[in-house]
């Protein structure tokens, strides 16, 4: 299976302490955006994913946990816009 890790939101950015707290768990809980009542446990365990998907506008905060990440089959998609800290405050 092929984990589209950010859609939804920059997980690398604002998230990457989680995420690696739910590698070591070997899943994650992910709520149907339309549906909140409906949720679906995904495994992140190394035999059902063959790679994980993360689109960044910066991937820093993944550093720290470099050992961890250079074990995980993953690439990385990195959005480059002209906006400045006004328009995007959080990066």
């Amino acid at each position: 299976m092929i984990i589209s890790a950010s859609r939804r939101t920059d997980i690398p950015a604002f998230y990457s302490t989680w995420f690696f707290r739910r590698l070591r768990e070997g899943f994650v809980l992910v709520p149907n955006p339309f549906n909140t009542k409906q949720i679906s446990r995904v495994s992140l365990l190394p035999d059902d994913v063959a790679c994980f998907v993360f689109w960044t506008k910066n991937a820093a905060p993944m550093l720290p946990y470099i050992e961890e990440w250079k074990r995980l089959p993953c690439y990385f998609q990195f959005t480059i816009t002209p906006y400045g800290r006004d328009t995007e405050p959080l990066l």
